[in-house]
């Protein structure tokens, strides 16, 4: 497709969010362009564990709650999204479903996960209390010293860099015009300012668009064109991630394990995922020793056997924040604009359903936002209430001037948008 020709949608972002909704709307027959700033699936989504685990996430607070009723609806879409796109591109997305493991150290750390327990319950959610004994005899690599522990057997996860590749392929196929190295640097707005008409790109390149989707994670708030009150107070959170190696192969764990300030995740081929670290530090890029040295002190704690992995890959993400720490997602207060941005740390989990919703306000149809198999279903109206941008109107040009003003703000990095 030619750069210059005018689309239903341009999708600013190239991670795992932007493509599931390109991959979305195009099979709805709309003509799409996907704009990502560096490679495509190179940011956070790259560096992603790829839990898909709505009940060990749950936090306390209404946008906890939030939270947890998008993550259970999506989680309960990805069996279907993940069958759909390993079936047309033959990419194994290593699926498991061995369920998560939260644990204690301490006794602190197990009041507080009886206190977990209980507000478990009272939503609901499967999870199972576990003495330290029942806990060893399921995952044998853990620690004698541990205390508590709480299994959350629903719980699922994926490799986000074969669904990143998956999701490519899709969109290629679908024939969604795809455009790496290309900056956005700005939203174009029509004569009268109420809508949006498509973007500029940062080498001066105009691409007009009908409808003009951003997903682009934690450089939302680096895109100009609107003024501070109509735009969302989005911000970068970095992680730093290891990535293992079991030179013996798989078996050292079999869950994920959740822990006070981080996880492991295993893979089927006995690679572990080891995180993450959450920084406030604006843009900031570079791996330190302090974050690898807590990461790896914490996991041994639990999991000595962490000691014998080889260290793959030590990786640095942003996280797209928003100040609940729950997703972005609906129509701006200006035509033609949609957000799908501040997923933090669930940009994989809430894939299938932020698409969906999307979708819907793209075409004006129903579709699949809704999974029939969730307690309770909301309407994709009620889901996008309760996610809506509206939430943060009166505080949007305060959050974005104070993170404007942060010396931790610095230049962004040249590296990709995804989540």
């Amino acid at each position: 497709m030619n750069g210059n020709e005018r689309m239903d949608v341009v999708v600013v972002g190239g991670g795992i969010i932007g493509l599931s909704i390109a991959w979305r709307a195009r099979l709805s027959g709309l003509s799409v362009s996907v704009l990502e700033r560096a490679e495509l699936g190179c940011g956070a989504s790259h560096v992603a564990a790829g839990m898909l685990a709505p009940v060990a996430e749950v936090e306390f607070g209404a946008a906890g709650l939030r939270l947890l009723e998008l993550g259970r609806r999506s989680a309960a879409m990805w069996p279907a999204f993940a069958a759909e796109l390993e079936d047309l591109t033959d990419i194994d997305l290593g699926m498991t479903s061995s369920g998560t493991m939260i644990v204690a150290r301490d006794e602190d750390e197990a009041r507080e996960l009886e206190r977990q327990l209980a507000f478990r319950r009272s939503l609901g959610l499967e999870v199972e209390r576990l003495r330290a004994s029942e806990a060893r005899e399921r995952e044998p690599a853990l620690a004698p010293s541990l205390r508590l522990a709480l299994e959350a057997p629903d719980d699922h996860s994926v490799d986000p860099r074969c669904v990143l590749a998956a999701l490519r392929a899709v969109c290629e196929a679908a024939g969604v015009a795809l455009r790496e190295g290309v900056p956005v640097a700005r939203v174009e707005l029509d004569a009268t300012g109420a809508r949006a008409t498509g973007v500029l790109l940062a080498a001066g390149e105009r691409v007009p668009a009908e409808r003009v989707v951003m997903a682009a994670g934690a450089w939302t708030e680096q895109i100009e064109g609107l003024e501070p009150a109509l735009r969302i107070p989005v911000r970068p959170v970095k992680g730093q991630i290891l990535r293992l190696r079991d030179p013996a192969g798989p078996g050292l764990l079999r869950r994920i394990l959740r822990f006070e300030g981080g996880y492991l995740v295993p893979r089927a081929d006995g690679r572990y995922v080891l995180g993450a670290t959450v920084e406030e530090r604006g843009f900031e890029l570079a791996p330190t020793a302090g974050g690898v040295r807590e990461l790896l002190r914490e996991a041994h704690e639990l999991v000595p056997g962490v000691d014998e992995l080889e260290i793959e890959e030590l990786s640095v993400g942003l996280r797209p924040g928003s100040p609940d720490n729950a997703p972005i997602i609906g129509e701006a207060t200006i035509e033609g604009l949609v957000w799908a941005s501040g997923h933090h740390r669930n940009g994989v989990l809430l894939a299938p359903i932020t698409a969906a919703l999307v979708s819907e306000l793209l075409t004006g149809e129903p579709g699949s936002a809704v999974s029939p198999g969730a307690p309770d279903p909301l309407t994709a109206a009620e889901l996008l209430d309760a996610c809506s941008p509206a939430r943060f109107a009166p505080v949007a040009a305060t959050v974005l001037a104070a993170a404007t003003a942060s010396p931790s703000a610095g230049a962004p990095a040249p590296v990709g948008a995804g989540r």
